[in-house]
């Protein structure tokens, strides 16, 4: 059974080659870029022609015109900071060689930051639906987070996909400052309004949540700054919702 890889691009040259070179092993990769200025399509262009630029739209709708461009049934959506293991790439090639009898696969991802493999704090496992059949659902979400979303039944899979999201500490940040006020607008295209407890309260809930209750301790110091980081991007996130308000009042 053929398999397509599909990704989505912008500004990736630091990761590109990597995430390209783990996905060789597809009968096509698929790229949409949302323009970017970097070497990203230049380095993409030996691996792959089935390279198509289009307008920043937001990731469901990126990833879902990236599968109408696949011509196999079957796709692989890996993002461009993500590379497959080779253990993921065998289980990958073993089931679609058995004509699986479900929509899809999830599978575990295992993010590197700050020098280590993040095995805590709510970031591993972090099973996502990566491997599916595109005739038998769709990519939904909001502005931040999207879900592959389908009735059929999925199986699971126990090889890693790879993450390698954050260069360093400032990239962090400003992921951070940058996802927070995509959060924000979808709080109030949502009907959420400010308050101060709710401010307060859920930025410390945050940190309780992924330092104590998911483990982020036992990661040391990195668990501790992403625990950190997390509460201050919840705290960002209703910070600038009271802005947006005030903006219109």
């Amino acid at each position: 059974m053929k398999l397509s890889a599909a990704i989505i691009t912008y500004n990736e040259e630091i990761n590109v080659v990597r995430c390209l070179k783990s996905v060789s092993f597809c009968d096509e990769i698929v790229i949409v870029d949302s323009g970017s200025s970097d070497k990203t399509l230049e380095l993409a262009r030996g691996f792959t022609d089935k390279i198509y630029c289009r307008k920043w739209e937001g990731y469901a709708s990126q990833k879902n015109y990236a599968l109408s461009l696949c011509a196999n049934e079957w796709v692989l959506s890996v993002d461009a900071d993500e590379e497959v293991s080779q253990e993921l790439r065998d289980e990958v090639l073993s089931v679609l060689q058995c004509q699986p009898g479900v929509a899809g696969f999830s599978c575990p991802r295992r993010t590197m930051h700050l020098g280590r493999w993040i095995r805590h704090g709510g970031w591993y496992p972090n099973r996502l639906v990566r491997l599916f059949n595109k005739n038998q659902g769709r990519w939904v979400g909001g502005e931040v987070h999207e879900y592959w979303e389908s009735n059929g039944e999925f199986g699971a899979l126990n090889g890693h996909l790879l993450h390698y999201s954050f260069r360093n500490l400032a990239d962090q940040v400003e992921r951070n400052n940058h996802y927070s006020s995509l959060a924000a607008v979808a709080l109030k295209r949502e009907g959420h309004h400010f308050s101060y407890p709710k401010l307060l309260i859920k930025s410390t809930v945050k940190f309780f949540e992924t330092y104590v209750v998911k483990r982020g301790f036992l990661d040391g110091y990195p668990g501790l700054i992403i625990s950190v980081s997390a509460a201050y991007s919840v705290f960002l996130k209703w910070a600038k919702l009271w802005e947006l308000e005030k903006s219109e009042g």
